[in-house]
């Protein structure tokens, strides 16, 4: 290895604050950035980074893997006996058969597209499953491939301009579809390359709508990918926003309940930014959007609609580290009817965040077990729920090292 060669976490024997540091530049953060976001300071942060300070509590190595998005926290401890996959998962049985369909880039095919109706029909059949069966991702991941390789397909054959732009707003919708399906997974470039290619399909379809989900799914790629791309994030939404804000005063429904996701996305982005005013400004633009639009709708993608904003309320204070603010929001929100399996198991995860961060660890594993029971498959892949249980499974009371225990287990992060 060049002697002026960055050196890898990942496998020299390095100390904590080695990782952490080469962690931290990866990532593009400054010490006052990191030391910040950690509610202290730089030079605090250089202290454990040098050793001057030892290695802190699980608590607070927990703190820095969520910030620097680790997949696994032996990347940051060096403890190789002990992998607990954290911000992915540990790679879903049908992730090999999707990205083979990604991937593939057929010129010609003697096949005859199918018909746009049946299209329609299994894409109706992958949302309805994406939303209320238990286990979506193993379910989507079965209609995936085919149905990549047909909307790939029908673009191809499309015989009009017309039926081309409609045939690519079909295959923005199928890319849009497995973004869900392969975000969390240990395949960072091809989340990205699902997220390009359903922008591209979205800008040439010429549809709004379609182009908006496509943002409002890779302004998310780009946030969750950690502080040194939230200004990708920003420019994607805010340039998103700036093209369809003017379609307000024409606009069907589901056009102003993406104008309203995206608006509040800007919102939670800020929160990320710990900018406290501006992402409850936001916020408030998209709870008056929201109250637009009819009391029963319920966006089919984004989930946006009137019943949601309790949730992206509790999401914002939890983003703000408000403990206090988002026991209330949870609160508040406790009633919310969310139809869709895996949003339901999202919001009862930001509650509990809330509930951790307002120092009320047993309310917040019961409501991790009450998101367990909606959607397994989203809480299994969900690092700030895995944070929670991973950290109280070293509890000082026998009772809650023994429910997180079994959450732990549930999750894939103990064996039974």
């Amino acid at each position: 290895m060049p002697s002026d060669a960055t050196p890898d976490p990942y496998t020299d024997p390095l100390v904590f604050g080695q990782r952490l540091q080469i962690l931290r530049t990866r990532r593009g953060l400054t010490r006052e950035q990191l030391g910040g976001l950690m509610g202290r300071t730089g030079s605090w942060l250089k202290a454990v980074e040098t050793g001057r300070l030892k290695t802190p509590k699980l608590e607070v190595i927990l703190r820095f893997a969520e910030i620097l998005r680790v997949r696994d926290l032996a990347d940051l401890t060096g403890d190789q006996s002990v992998h607990v996959d954290l911000f992915t998962g540990p790679g879903h049985p049908r992730l090999a058969a999707v990205k083979a369909a990604v991937d593939a880039f057929t010129l010609s095919d003697p096949r005859e597209a199918p018909p746009v109706e049946h299209l329609d029909a299994r894409l109706a059949r992958a949302w309805a499953a994406r939303h209320s069966a238990p286990h979506h991702r193993d379910v989507i991941g079965a209609l995936l491939p085919d149905l990549i390789r047909d909307a790939q397909l029908a673009v191809r054959q499309a015989d009009t301009a017309a039926d081309r732009r409609a045939a690519q707003a079909r295959l923005a919708e199928v890319y849009s579809l497995s973004q869900f399906f392969v975000a969390y997974q240990p395949d960072a470039a091809l989340l990205w390359r699902v997220a390009e290619r359903g922008l591209v399909a979205a800008q040439e379809s010429e549809d709004p709508h379609t182009l908006g989900v496509a943002a409002w799914l890779a302004v998310q790629a780009h946030r969750d990918a950690g502080p040194a791309h939230h200004d990708a994030a920003d420019a994607l939404n805010l340039g998103t926003l700036e093209l369809l804000t003017p379609l307000l005063p024409d606009a069907d429904d589901d056009v102003l309940a993406i104008v309203g996701a995206l608006t509040f996305e800007a919102g939670y982005t800020a929160a990320r930014r710990g900018e406290t005013g501006t992402a409850w400004r936001y916020w408030d633009e998209a709870r008056t959007m929201a109250d637009r639009l009819p009391p029963s709708y319920y966006h089919p993608v984004t989930s946006f609609g009137r019943a949601i904003m309790g949730a992206h309320a509790v999401t914002v204070a939890v983003e703000l580290h408000q403990g206090g603010e988002s026991v209330r929001q949870a609160a508040a929100a406790d009633n919310l009817v969310i139809p869709s399996r895996p949003r339901r198991a999202r919001h009862r995860i930001e509650a509990a965040r809330g509930y951790h961060l307002d120092g009320q660890p047993d309310v917040a594993l019961a409501t991790l077990a009450q998101a367990h029971e909606a959607a397994p498959e989203t809480i299994r892949y969900n690092g700030y729920a895995k944070r929670i249980v991973w950290e109280q499974t070293e509890a000082k009371s026998p009772a809650r090292r023994r429910r997180a225990s079994e959450l732990a287990v549930k999750l894939g992060l103990l064996a039974a």
